[in-house]
């Protein structure tokens, strides 16, 4: 399974179904796909018997929902290379080198697989993992260090809002920084900016980053302009780039699915592409009268798992069963069967 946002954890689920186990692979270092990463608080309305949920709390009830098919999750790496092998299964390899080998794989990869927006200042990346950080990146401890984070949205604030509150590894100071005094974030989180700003726990700075200061392989200032054109240098010994995560379709390009568009391409009965054993689902896929809404993927996902069974048990018909009635569907939940 590649992918594991909201239609991607469905999947697994109604393979599990099929009983039929799956291993995820994700680049994101947690399930969810882009509803954790770009709106886990805003509200959602369109998902059948939920009125209202959040982008969070539905991740959270799909991982709830799938726990009986126990999937094996492989985070924070992407599908490098899908090759078929002559007996008709595909070798799967990853971009931190794990490897599988699949009589199926499924594409579920929402609009693309989500890489960090960098900052691109000549010389910087030197830093990356030990000073320089990026949106999905886990920094170390700040305690006793000259903090800068870069941004605007919720996801910015509340990395510098947290590190300015931290009861214990408190920083030496912490700076949020952007190009100009207006935010994207939510207006609770910038009334929270202002208030610690104005307490004198963080300070925010309208500039932006052109440069740097090192001593020897360590970061130790940051060179900022501001709208005024005035050049100032800022302690940096931790540099947090929130810019927020943004999709590309990266290397599906090159599995030799077919493609329209930059979407897969897919026949509706079993949602398998151009290449036999090769599902798609979601917002990734094209076919006529597609339409990009989470609960369109859910159906995708259903009608996927019937065509991945008939192919892997060619000399059993898959039937129709229902979770309300089969033992066999109760067994595979672990619920005890009520007739």
């Amino acid at each position: 399974m590649i992918g594991a946002g909201p239609v991607g954890l469905f999947q697994v689920f109604q393979l599990g179904l099929q009983e039929i186990r799956c291993h995820v692979v994700d680049s994101l270092p947690a399930p969810g796909g882009q509803c954790l990463a770009l709106y886990p608080d805003k509200p959602i309305y369109d998902i059948p018997a939920l009125p209202r949920c959040t982008g969070r709390e539905l991740v959270e009830r799909l991982l709830t929902q799938i726990e009986p098919m126990a999937p094996t999750f492989h985070l924070s790496q992407q599908v490098a290379t899908v090759a078929a092998r002559a007996d008709g299964r595909y070798d799967i390899g990853t971009s931190t080198g794990t490897h599988f080998t699949a009589r199926t794989v499924f594409i579920a990869g929402g609009v693309g697989a989500f890489q960090p927006r960098r900052l691109k200042l000549d010389g910087i990346a030197q830093f990356a993992g030990r000073q320089l950080f990026h949106s999905g990146d886990e920094p170390p401890s700040a305690a006793g260090r000259h903090v800068i984070v870069l941004g605007d949205d919720d996801e910015a604030l509340d990395a510098a809002l947290t590190l300015s509150t931290a009861q214990s590894a408190l920083p030496a100071s912490v700076t949020l920084m952007h190009r100009r005094d207006a935010f994207k974030a939510a207006p609770e989180h910038v009334e929270r900016l202002r208030a610690a700003c104005a307490a004198g726990t963080m300070r925010f700075v309208a500039a932006q980053a052109i440069g740097f200061d090192a001593a020897g392989d360590t970061l130790t200032h940051l060179q900022v302009v501001d709208a005024d054109a005035n050049t100032t240098t800022w302690p940096c010994d931790l540099l947090l780039v929130r810019w927020g995560l943004s999709p590309k379709l990266g290397p599906i390009a090159d599995w030799g699915v077919p493609l329209a568009r930059k979407q897969v391409v897919v026949e509706t009965e079993t949602f398998e592409t151009g290449l036999s054993g090769v599902f798609a689902v979601g917002d990734v896929t094209t076919y006529p009268g597609k339409k990009k809404l989470i609960l369109c993927g859910f159906h995708e996902a259903t009608l996927a798992a019937y065509g991945a069974a008939t192919r892997l048990r060619p000399d059993r018909v898959t039937a129709l069963e229902y979770t309300t009635t089969s033992t066999r569907l109760h067994r595979v939940l672990g619920v005890d069967h009520q007739p």
